[in-house]
């Protein structure tokens, strides 16, 4: 592992609309170059709200995130959204494909606004298409493709603009088993090309994979010996 390519201090959120709800407190973070990380712990504890915030999706109450050596949390909104482009891909668990468009155009998509020619988009949608198994897809339209195919587009679509960084929120959650094991393939290989991938998930099949995994209960980082039975346990209350 190399140096922390993300890190955290003092990171807080707090959401206040007639209730008070603190969704994250206090986490400082560090999360390596190159590495593959798993944020686990109990639905609603944090874990969305945490990969919102190193994302650049959402601000903090309090705290900082910085990426590299930029703070997030202290650039203006348009220069946060050149560095979301520039540095970093989004996977959600809907896979957010347009269903009008095929395949090869949901990940063209992502790079009309970054000034490349039709040409250059069509090829490199091919080459990331092919890269994650669906080079016989391309014509495809998301209601044509099965659930781990669609979240393949959506991973394609994410690596368009070449990113540093791959987030994924609950990417599996959506998927069978068979699904889910191609999908962990395709995880698996975008990590060994250096990419830094971060994913929200329950799953102990994904967490496997992780070099690091951040547990969150309570919108806190938990430490201790048996981190994975007190989860187990939040979980069943």
């Amino acid at each position: 592992m190399n140096n922390p390519i993300i890190r955290t201090e003092k990171l807080t959120k707090v959401y206040d609309s007639g209730y008070r709800t603190v969704a994250l407190q206090q986490v400082d973070l560090q999360i390596p170059k190159g590495s593959l990380s798993c944020i686990m712990g109990p639905s609603g504890h944090g874990k969305s709200t945490l990969l919102h915030l190193i994302g650049g999706l959402d601000r903090p109450s309090s705290g900082k995130v910085f990426l590299d050596d930029v703070e997030l949390t202290a650039v203006t909104a348009d220069r946060l959204t050149e560095i979301r482009a520039r540095k970093l891909g989004f996977v959600f668990q809907f896979f957010n494909l347009l269903p009008v468009l095929t395949a090869l155009e949901n990940v063209q998509v992502a790079m009309m606004l970054a000034g490349i020619s039709k040409r250059e988009q069509e090829e490199r949608a091919a080459e990331l298409l092919k890269l994650v198994g669906l080079e016989d897809k391309l014509r495809a339209r998301p209601n044509q493709l099965s659930g781990g195919q669609r979240q393949r587009v959506a991973i394609a679509r994410a690596l368009a603009n070449d990113p540093e960084i791959l987030l994924m929120d609950e990417p599996s959650g959506n998927l069978d088993s068979r699904s889910e094991a191609e999908l962990l393939e395709q995880i698996g290989k975008v990590n060994a090309q250096g990419k830094t991938v971060v994913i929200v998930t329950h799953s102990e099949k994904v967490a496997e994979m992780a070099q690091q995994i951040i547990y969150i209960r309570d919108g806190q980082l938990v430490l201790g010996k048996e981190i994975k039975e007190q989860l187990t346990m939040g979980e069943r209350v």
